[in-house]
């Protein structure tokens, strides 16, 4: 062997490791991305999260008439869930929209504080924080049971997949804190603030926090170990089993 084949045979196996793990990166980066999208509802389902409420804070700005805010908002969010169903597309998110901003209507018109309308929403995040932090330290952390099945792993992450259920734990405190953080603001300013001013400052942190929990959640899953396919084990699984009993019945 020559001087000049030592680091060729060499380094062919390092090029190609290297190239194999940027691809691999990369394709999990993609995969992640895409998860997230699905299950968070990507810009469409933060413009369906947002527009009810600012248009209810909007007309009870210009004229104070709680009635035709609640009504106009409640509308906006049933059209939303129409024009998903004419599309054929997924309406969980604008379901959860109608909900929240129905429940929202029921809230205001008992209590004729037009303040009550974002009550629910309020309750529901820091209900929602809560069971971001309780189920991490309980081990079954949160985003972790939202996002497996969408990674087709479901619960494998927990006894299989420790790197992964690491992510799981840091996205899921990130979660926890980050809309903690935000009902630290909201419920003081729900006391004091006006209605007009508490309205516009829910509709302004209705957006950032959430970037935030799934930008962080995205860097802590793109260096994770990634998901094991227990979908694709399963079929294996089967064929594997169809084969061995045909090969049985061979003569």
């Amino acid at each position: 062997m020559t001087s000049l084949d030592k680091p060729t045979d060499q380094g062919k196996p390092d090029q190609v490791d290297t190239d194999s793990r940027a691809v691999t990166d990369t394709d999990s980066r993609a995969v992640t991305e895409a998860a997230l999208f699905e299950a968070f509802g990507g810009v469409r389902g933060m413009v369906e999260t947002v527009v009810p409420g600012l248009l209810f804070v909007t007309i009870f700005t210009i004229n104070k008439d709680l009635h035709m805010a609640a009504i106009a908002a409640l509308a906006v969010s049933v059209v939303l869930v129409v024009v998903r169903l004419v599309m054929k597309d997924t309406v969980k998110h604008a379901f959860s929209g109608v909900f929240g901003v129905a429940f929202g209507v029921v809230f205001a018109m008992m209590t004729g504080n037009a303040k009550d309308f974002y009550l629910p929403g309020m309750l529901y995040t820091l209900g929602l924080a809560l069971a971001y932090i309780i189920t991490t330290l309980a081990g079954v952390p949160l985003i972790g049971l939202i996002l497996g099945p969408v990674f087709k792993e479901n619960l494998s992450w927990r006894t299989r997949n420790p790197g992964r259920k690491k992510a799981y734990a840091k996205a899921s405190w990130a979660w926890g804190l980050i809309l903690l953080a935000k009902c630290a603001i909201l419920f003081p300013l729900y006391w004091w603030a006006d209605t007009t001013q508490f309205g516009w400052v829910l509709v302004a942190l209705k957006i950032p926090p959430f970037l935030l929990a799934v930008y962080l959640t995205w860097v802590f899953l793109s260096k994770a170990p990634p998901p094991i396919d227990v979908f694709a084990e399963m079929e294996a699984a089967e064929k594997a089993e169809k084969d061995r009993k045909a090969a049985e019945r061979a003569p």
